[in-house]
C-alpha cells in the first residue's frame, strides 16, 4: 500500500515538470514573436516604380534614353548607377533629371524634346521643372517623389537597333530595377 502512494506522488512530479517546461517554451515563443514583430514594423523598405521608359535613336546615330522613377517606399534612395543594355552611363556627364512638382501631370508619357542632345534646361513632358545635372555621381530620390531621368548617348545603341528590345537598369544600394523597352526612331 505504501508503494502505491509513493508512485502517485512520483507521477505528480513528472506532470509538474512537464507543465513548467511547456510554460517556459510558450513564454520564450511569445517573447521571440514580439521581438520579431517590433523589429519588422520599424524597418522602412525601399520601393521604386520605374515606368515610361524609352530609348530613341536619330538618323545621325545619336541615341537618348528616358525613364520615370517614383519612390513609393518609406525611405530616401540613392541611385548609384544607371545602365542601358548593360553599359553603365556616366551619371556626372551624360545623365540629366527633373523632379516632379505637386501640380505635374505624371500620366503623360516622357517625350524626346531636344534637338540632337539633351541638355540642362530642356523641358520634360508635363513637368514644371527643367532638366538639371547631378551634382556628383549619384542621384538622391526622396521618399514619395518622382523624377524623370534622361541619358545622352547610351553606349552600344545605334540606328541598327531600332525595333529591338533593350534594357534600362537602375541600381541602388539594396536593389536593381530592370525595365525593357523597344528602341524608337527619331526623325
Amino acid at each position: 500500500m505504501k508503494n502505491m502512494l509513493k508512485n502517485r506522488l512520483a507521477l505528480s512530479t513528472v506532470v509538474t515538470t512537464l507543465i513548467i517546461l511547456v510554460v517556459s517554451v510558450l513564454l520564450a515563443g511569445v517573447v521571440t514573436y514580439f521581438a520579431i514583430n517590433v523589429v519588422s514594423t520599424r524597418v522602412e523598405e525601399e520601393s521604386l516604380i520605374a515606368q515610361k521608359q524609352h530609348v530613341w535613336v536619330s538618323e545621325g546615330n545619336v541615341a537618348a534614353a528616358a525613364l520615370m522613377i517614383t519612390n513609393t517606399g518609406g525611405r530616401d534612395v540613392v541611385l548609384s548607377k544607371i545602365s542601358c543594355r548593360g553599359q553603365d552611363s556616366d551619371i556626372a556627364a551624360d545623365v540629366f533629371y527633373a523632379v516632379a512638382e505637386s501640380g505635374d501631370d505624371l500620366t503623360v508619357d516622357l517625350n524626346y524634346t531636344a534637338g540632337v542632345t539633351i541638355a540642362v534646361g530642356d523641358l520634360v513632358g508635363n513637368f514644371t521643372n527643367t532638366l538639371a545635372a547631378p551634382t556628383g555621381t549619384n542621384i538622391v530620390l526622396t521618399s514619395g517623389s518622382t523624377i524623370a531621368i534622361y541619358i545622352n548617348t547610351p553606349d552600344s545603341i545605334s540606328v541598327n537597333d531600332i525595333g529591338l528590345t533593350v534594357a534600362l537598369t537602375v541600381f541602388t544600394s539594396q536593389a536593381m530595377y530592370y525595365k525593357e523597352t523597344n528602341v524608337e526612331a527619331i526623325m
